[in-house]
């Protein structure tokens, strides 16, 4: 079983902000598998089930804030006995990163994101990421927390729709049949 873990917040007001992107990814993949997500308050996420190349995933979104995820994922690392250094892929936003570029890492540090660092705290941060750049030039003109809390404008959400999350759900796919590879993906524009 495959555990794939998108950050984000859970509230409609947020559904098209930059700190929700992983929810996006998650939202198209349930979408393309028809699944339907079911709210696990045990688990403080909303989870759906499907198979991809014949492996059972498991999407999940957690109901928490952003900043409060690992709390939710240990429950659900525990109860389903997930692999971490295997079958745990978590996606989410990168302030560091410029918008267009996903890149696809093994483990590492928090790099100042919140919720990342609620994840570290609570599991071995021995677990793959696939982290999608958001940085642009808005991002200088604003704090952080105003910027990832931001929507997307329309020709980001365009890109998105057109190529960031397409390619991420191919690559969700590869983690799934266990032939995804540690790189990068620029000028996804």
């Amino acid at each position: 079983m495959k555990l794939i873990f998108a950050q984000g917040n859970p509230e409609p007001e947020h559904s098209l902000s930059r700190h929700n992107v992983g929810f996006l990814i998650l939202n198209t993949l349930a979408t393309i598998h028809n699944a339907k997500w079911s709210e696990k308050s045990k688990f403080n996420a909303v989870i759906t089930e499907l198979n991809i190349d014949n492996e059972k995933v498991l999407l999940v979104k957690p109901s928490t804030f952003y900043n409060e995820t690992g709390p939710a994922l240990r429950k659900i690392v525990d109860f389903y006995k997930i692999d971490i250094e295997n079958d745990l892929l978590v996606i989410h936003d990168d302030l560091a990163l410029p918008f267009g570029t996903i890149r696809i890492r093994k483990q590492g540090s928090d790099a100042g994101n919140n919720g990342i660092k609620s994840i570290n705290a609570h599991i071995d941060a021995n677990y793959t990421r696939i982290k999608v750049g958001i940085h642009n030039e808005l991002h200088d003109k604003t704090d952080d927390a105003n910027f990832v809390l931001a929507k997307f404008t329309n020709q980001e959400l365009t890109l998105l729709i057109e190529k960031i999350i397409p390619q991420s759900v191919k690559l969700v796919a590869q983690f799934s049949n266990n032939s995804l590879q540690h790189t990068s993906y620029k000028n996804l524009e």
